[in-house]
């Protein structure tokens, strides 16, 4: 199944501190549960070892929400935890 992501997905990417291969493995290897809406939530936790809007973080936590249209999983959102 392939992986594309909406508009609101992909403009949220830079501002919330993801990269688009972050998603993209969070989609295809990360912890699937259900969300609301219908959506399907996928989590999954990189090591970071940086800083992000001025504080120190050892791991980044990457939600992504998303429907399936057309056979693909169309990431509508993504959500990133520092910590």
């Amino acid at each position: 199944m392939n992986i594309r992501l909406h508009p609101h997905a992909r403009d949220r990417l830079a501002e919330r501190g993801a990269a688009e291969a972050e998603v993209m493995a969070t989609v295809e290897t990360g912890e699937q549960f259900p969300a609301k809406f219908g959506r399907t939530g996928f989590r999954r936790n990189f090591a970071f070892g940086g800083e992000w809007l001025g504080r120190r973080h050892a791991t980044k936590q990457v939600e992504a929400y998303a429907v399936i249209e057309q056979g693909d999983w169309l990431v509508i959102t993504v959500v990133v935890k520092f910590f």
